[in-house]
């Protein structure tokens, strides 16, 4: 019974991890593609794309967290800290993308 709560706790947070991965990425593709069509939007095109191995990373490690919690209760602690992380990571990382984009920098 427990095993059951521990892997269902662990599904929803490394889903959840994975979702905010794939948003961080998704905001930079977004914001690369509408760079590369304004005049001008040659550095924004750049700062995408020297964050994008930092939503890569996180959309890696949270796939590796989604895997690892198939198993028993240690993957499954394993894979939230896994999943933690990474959601974290990409959520920081996406905030610290829009701050720069709304105060003017790009």
């Amino acid at each position: 019974m427990l095993g059951g709560v521990v892997d269902l706790i662990a599904l929803v947070v490394t889903l959840v991890a994975l979702l905010a991965a794939l948003g961080h990425g998704g905001y930079l593709a977004l914001l690369q593609s509408s760079a590369k069509q304004r005049p001008g939007g040659q550095p924004a095109v750049e700062f995408a794309k020297k964050r994008a191995p930092i939503a890569g990373g996180a959309l890696a490690v949270a796939l590796l967290a989604l895997l690892i919690q198939t198993g028993g209760v240690p993957a499954d602690i394993f894979a939230m800290l896994l999943g933690g992380g990474a959601g974290a990571t990409s959520v920081a990382a996406l905030q610290t993308t829009q701050k720069r984009f709304r105060t003017g920098e790009y």
